[in-house]
C-alpha cells in the first residue's frame, strides 16, 4: 500500500450546493450531524490502509485546511499524511484548475516525490463505503492500465452520469458522458452475467468517478492539454489501452446538489438506513471534539439523530438531524430539518449582550416551528419563528436571509432570524 497514492478531488466552486458552499469548499460541508463530506473518502482510504492522501481543491479551502489539520494526524512511523493541495501559481502555470485532469496534471510534480506505482482517484462529494484494497487488487490482477469503479443505475439516473459499455470480461469498450434523458443508449446495457442480484434491475453501469491508474499510464494520459477525466481522458484511453470496470454493488450516492444533500441526510434517520455509520470494523472518522453527551429535557425525538454537545428542552423533533452543540429551547418543533449546529457555545456574557441588542442566541429559540429546511451552522433562530410551516409559495431563489433551492429552504451560515420571522 506504500506504492499507492490517493488523490481526492475537492471539486470547483460547488455552485450546485450553494449557499452551503458560500463560506467553505464542497468537501468541508457538514454532514450527518458531526461529519464533513471529506471524511467519507478519507475514511475509505484509511480503512484500506492507504495513508498517503492528497486533497486537491481551490475554492474557500480555509475551513477544510482547519478540519484536516485537526483530524488526520498520523504517527511518525507510518509515513502517512493527509495534505491539501490548493491551486497555486508557479513559473509553469498561473491559472485555476480547468478540470479534474488539469488539477492532477498541475500537481504531478508534488505526486512524483512519493514515487507511486498506482494512483487512486476519488471524489470528495459522495457517500459510500468501498473496499479500496479489493478494488486495487482487482486492478492489479486484471493487468489493466486503468480501472473505473461503476455501479448499476436505472435509465433515469444514467442521464447525468458517465455510462460504460462493458464486455463479458469486464473490459470497457465505450464511454458516454451524461447522455441526458432522450438519447437512445440501449446498446450500453450491461451484460446480465456481470450484474449481481443486488443490482439486477439496474441495467446500466454508471461511473462513480473513482479511478485506479498505473503511474506510468497517468503520466502518458496527461501529456496533453485535455482537462477532464470523464469527458476527454477516459474516452481517449479506452481506444488504445486496457480499461476495466469494477462493479460496486453497495450503497453509493452523489451529494452534489441541495436536494441530494437534504434527502441523503434525512435517509440516515430511517429505521434501517442504506448507509450505516454504525459499522464498527469500518468506521467513518472525523474531528474528535471532546464534547459532552447530548441532553434531552422533557423532549420527544422520533426517528432523528442528535450529535454530541446538544441541549434540547421540551421540544418535538421528528425525522431530523440535530448537529453538534445545537441548543433547542422550550416549545420548539422540528420536522424534516437538517440542523448543522454550532462551532461554539455562547457565554452568559454574550447572551446578555445579545439580549441588550435584541439579537437571538445561537440555536433554535422558544416556540420556533421549522419544517423541510436546512439550517447551516451558527444560525440564530429567534423566538416564535415559523420556517416552512405556512403555505407560502415562493420560487427557487435568493431571498436575502434565506434561499430556496429545489423547494427546500436553506438558512445560510451565521444568519440571524429575528423573533417572529415567517418564511
Amino acid at each position: 500500500m506504500s506504492e499507492v497514492l490517493s488523490i481526492i478531488l475537492g471539486g470547483g466552486k460547488g455552485t450546485r450546493l450553494f449557499p452551503l458552499t458560500q463560506f467553505r469548499s464542497k468537501p468541508a460541508v457538514p454532514f450527518g450531524g458531526k461529519f464533513r463530506l471529506i471524511d467519507i473518502p478519507i475514511s475509505n482510504c484509511i480503512n484500506a490502509n492507504l495513508r498517503q492522501i492528497y486533497v486537491v481543491t481551490q475554492f474557500n479551502s480555509a475551513s477544510l485546511h482547519l478540519h484536516i489539520g485537526q483530524t488526520y494526524v498520523f504517527d511518525p512511523f507510518t509515513k502517512g499524511f493527509v495534505e491539501i493541495l490548493a491551486a497555486e501559481q508557479t513559473l509553469e502555470h498561473s491559472g485555476w484548475y480547468e478540470g479534474t485532469a488539469d488539477a492532477i496534471r498541475k500537481n504531478l510534480p508534488h505526486f512524483r516525490t512519493q514515487n507511486p506505482s498506482y494512483y487512486v482517484i476519488l471524489s470528495g462529494d459522495q457517500l459510500y463505503r468501498m473496499n479500496l484494497e479489493e478494488l486495487l487488487q482487482k486492478h492489479i490482477d486484471s493487468g489493466a492500465s486503468i480501472t473505473i469503479a461503476c455501479t448499476g443505475v436505472t435509465r433515469e439516473n444514467a442521464s447525468g452520469l458517465g455510462i460504460l459499455k462493458v464486455d463479458k470480461s469486464n473490459q470497457i469498450t465505450e464511454f458516454l458522458e451524461k447522455p441526458g434523458p432522450v438519447k437512445d443508449i440501449s446498446d450500453f446495457k450491461a451484460p446480465s452475467e456481470l450484474l449481481t442480484e443486488k443490482n439486477r434491475d439496474d441495467c446500466y453501469l454508471g461511473s462513480m468517478g473513482i479511478y485506479v491508474f498505473n503511474a506510468k499510464t497517468m503520466e502518458e494520459c496527461l501529456a496533453n492539454e485535455l482537462t477532464d477525466f470523464g469527458k476527454e481522458i477516459i474516452p481517449s484511453a479506452i481506444s488504445r489501452l486496457k480499461v476495466n470496470a469494477y462493479l460496486f454493488d453497495g450503497y453509493w450516492e452523489d451529494i452534489g446538489t441541495i436536494k441530494n444533500f437534504y434527502d441523503t441526510n434525512l435517509e440516515l434517520t430511517t429505521l434501517r438506513p442504506r448507509f450505516d455509520f454504525y459499522d464498527e470494523p469500518r468506521p467513518i472518522y472525523t474531528h474528535m471534539r471532546n464534547l459532552p453527551p447530548s441532553k434531552m429535557n422533557f423532549s420527544n425525538m422520533n426517528q432523528s439523530i442528535a450529535a454530541e454537545g446538544c441541549i434540547i428542552t421540551n421540544a418535538n423533533i421528528t425525522n431530523s438531524i440535530v448537529g453538534i452543540r445545537t441548543i433547542i429551547e422550550t416549545g420548539s418543533s422540528l420536522n424534516g430539518v437538517v440542523c448543522m449546529g454550532a462551532d461554539f457555545y455562547e457565554t452568559e456574557a454574550q447572551k446578555m449582550k445579545n439580549a441588550e441588542s435584541r439579537i437571538p442566541n445561537v440555536g433554535i429559540g422558544r416556540g420556533a416551528i421549522i419544517k423541510g429546511a436546512i439550517i447551516d451552522k451558527n444560525v440564530c433562530v429567534g423566538e416564535g419563528c415559523r420556517i416552512g410551516v405556512d403555505d407560502i409559495k415562493r420560487a427557487d431563489g435568493n431571498y436575502g436571509h434565506y434561499h430556496i433551492v429545489d423547494g427546500i429552504i436553506v438558512i445560510p451560515k451565521n444568519t440571524i432570524l429575528y423573533p417572529g420571522t415567517v418564511i
